[in-house]
């Protein structure tokens, strides 16, 4: 059974698909949050159904700024709102007669797999994290990653977005996707699931905030993993990926204190992840056999 929901976070509205599974409640919860630019029809939903059927009670939504939910500027990265959100998403759970409140777990996919890992850090409700394919952002690999020059060249470009926006001008926007030419995602990739009817929903656009750059390159989800414990996590990735890398999920790994595990799977491109099977499928079975053993007991026992 699937229900569109609505609940509010900071006053705005926020858009989700619940799904219950079949057989006598209450159930273990699962909360989901995805891959930037997504909506909640797209990866989210697809792992929220899966996991659904495996006996969680499941919620896939839309950020703020994102989809069918409110906020604004329109599609503009707001970290702290997105934690807030995931608070909010949480607090929705746990007053549902289908929900064991002290049975819910954070599920991340791609840059979700940043925000659920902080999220389960420091919410001490969620009792379990699962990050699939993620992105474990810090300001220290990005500044590494393009030379400390770089790096601050980078944030002068977008002060000076920010600033024409705070003198009156218009948000600036750009292509979240192309396949050749300026994108906040560029190249073959990305555009082979957003730029196809692979992605296609009609809560997505493809234009992002320019200013959702500047998010990505300064926040800080990495530092989830020193603070994760003792709750437990599973990371799941591909072996190879070109978007989220390894070594993040090498390093986001080593850093949690556990219970955990890491899975490899033999993907190589990121959006494997996203749609394609096997990858999803195993995916599902290794997250739903750690959840199973540290989500207070199995789905079977709700």
């Amino acid at each position: 059974m699937t229900e569109r929901v609505e609940f509010t976070a900071d006053g705005i509205t926020l858009v989700g698909d619940l799904r219950v599974p079949e057989g006598p409640g209450p159930h273990p919860a699962l909360v989901f949050t995805g891959p930037f630019t997504g909506t909640r029809d797209q990866v989210t939903g697809l792992y929220a159904a899966r996991l659904a059927e495996a006996g969680y009670t499941t919620l896939a939504f839309d950020h703020r700024n994102w989809g069918e939910s409110g906020g604004q500027p329109r599609r503009h990265e707001d970290p702290q709102g997105k934690l807030h959100d995931l608070r909010a998403a949480v607090s929705l759970l746990r007053a549902r007669p289908e929900v064991d409140g002290d049975r819910i777990g954070a599920i991340g996919i791609c840059l979700g797999g940043g925000y659920a890992l902080k999220f389960a850090a420091f919410d001490p409700r969620v009792k379990a994290f699962a990050g699939i394919a993620g992105a474990y952002n810090n300001p220290y690999a990005m500044r590494a990653g393009m030379s400390p020059d770089g790096y601050r060249g980078t944030l002068a470009s977008f002060t000076g977005i920010l600033e024409r926006q705070d003198q009156g001008g218009p948000v600036e926007y750009m292509p979240a996707v192309a396949e050749e030419g300026e994108a906040a995602m560029p190249g073959d990739e990305p555009f082979a699931y957003y730029g196809t009817s692979r992605s296609a929903s009609p809560h997505w656009r493809n234009e992002v905030t320019r200013a959702s750059i500047r998010e990505l390159i300064t926040v800080d989800n990495m530092t989830g993993a020193d603070f994760l414990a003792p709750t437990p996590g599973i990371i799941v990735h591909g072996v190879a990926d070109r978007f989220c890398s390894p070594e993040g999920a090498e390093e986001a790994y080593k850093r949690m204190d556990g219970p955990k595990k890491l899975v490899w799977l033999d993907a190589r491109l990121h959006i494997d992840l996203y749609d394609a099977e096997p990858y999803v499928t195993q995916a599902v079975e290794a997250v739903t056999a750690f959840l199973g053993e540290h989500l207070h007991g199995s789905p079977a026992e709700g």
